[in-house]
């Protein structure tokens, strides 16, 4: 790909603003926001639940928008059509210049939550940085995930004036987040293989990763519905049935169809049914 033809390639006006969204990982950002705020909405934050909604699309943009500027010249090897920036749609110095504007109001709203529960979030966004920066490439690549994902019950916990978040809500956040990765890859372990990355489902494999994935989701479910004392209710019990179909239907497509994205949006959908899973039970301490 040339500069002319890159330069050629993009758009201003209102279809730039949307290039400048489609390379922020849209799908994901709006998926882990609306997670945050929920939670934050059930432990009963009231307005406080907007606060943290904004802080968490603040460090999720960033994510999202260092995550393309950072591999604009791999996507664009590869001939990623739904990546903006490498298909030469939006400068790599405008998305540059966004993820770093995303990062320093996600510091700003994340300590306006309060210190503690702020600098719990900005780890948790920082280790995502890491993945983008480094860890992607390494065998310690479902790390950050798990840290991050993992990071996030306790943030809402402390922003909304809880004590914390329990054990068990925080290791099924980090499950989802190992998960999440794992179905987040697969579509491009070839195309990763190319440009040089080689993570940790890289390293095992497909069928590996697919498994290891499917069942760090169902693990995650399980966590959620079996961890709280008591006999699990019949609703609990009939959302953990539906994660599982949902996670096996998820690992199947995986297998069939190297390409698909289907996988991570059934990752996405188990997280949604742990999250009203969380919502209806007593996940923060204090």
């Amino acid at each position: 790909m040339t500069a002319a033809s890159v330069a050629s390639g993009r758009r201003r006006g209102p279809r730039a603003a949307v290039d400048l969204a489609l390379a922020s990982h849209p799908g994901p950002t709006v998926a882990v926001t609306a997670f945050g705020t929920a939670l934050a909405l059930g432990a009963g934050g009231g307005w406080r639940a907007g606060l943290v909604g904004a802080a968490v699309l603040a460090g999720q943009l960033s994510i999202g928008w260092s995550n393309d500027w950072l591999d604009a010249e791999r996507d664009a090897a590869v001939g990623r059509p739904d990546k903006p920036v490498g298909a030469g749609l939006v400068p790599v110095a405008t998305v540059r210049t966004a993820a770093r504007v995303a990062a320093v109001a996600c510091v700003v709203l994340s300590l306006a939550t309060g210190w503690l529960a702020g600098i719990v979030h900005i780890v948790a966004v920082a280790s995502a940085w890491g993945y983008n920066l480094v860890l992607k490439r390494t065998a310690w690549s479902w790390a950050p995930y798990a840290l991050s994902f993992g990071l996030l019950p306790l943030f809402v916990a402390l922003a909304v004036g809880a004590d914390g978040a329990r054990w068990w809500a925080m290791a099924a956040g980090a499950l989802l987040g190992v998960g999440a990765h794992g179905t987040n890859v697969l579509p491009d372990l070839l195309d990763d293989e190319a440009t040089g990355v080689r993570g940790a489902p890289h390293r095992i494999g497909r069928r590996a990763t697919v498994v290891g994935s499917a069942a760090a989701l169902l693990g995650a479910t399980m966590l959620v519905v079996l961890a709280p004392p008591g006999a699990p209710p019949s609703v609990p019990t009939t959302l953990l049935l539906v994660a599982l179909a949902v996670t096996v239907a998820g690992a199947a497509v995986a297998l069939a169809r190297p390409r698909s994205k289907l996988p991570f949006v059934a990752s996405i959908a188990v997280a949604a049914l742990d999250v009203v899973l969380l919502v209806g039970s007593s996940w923060t301490t204090g």
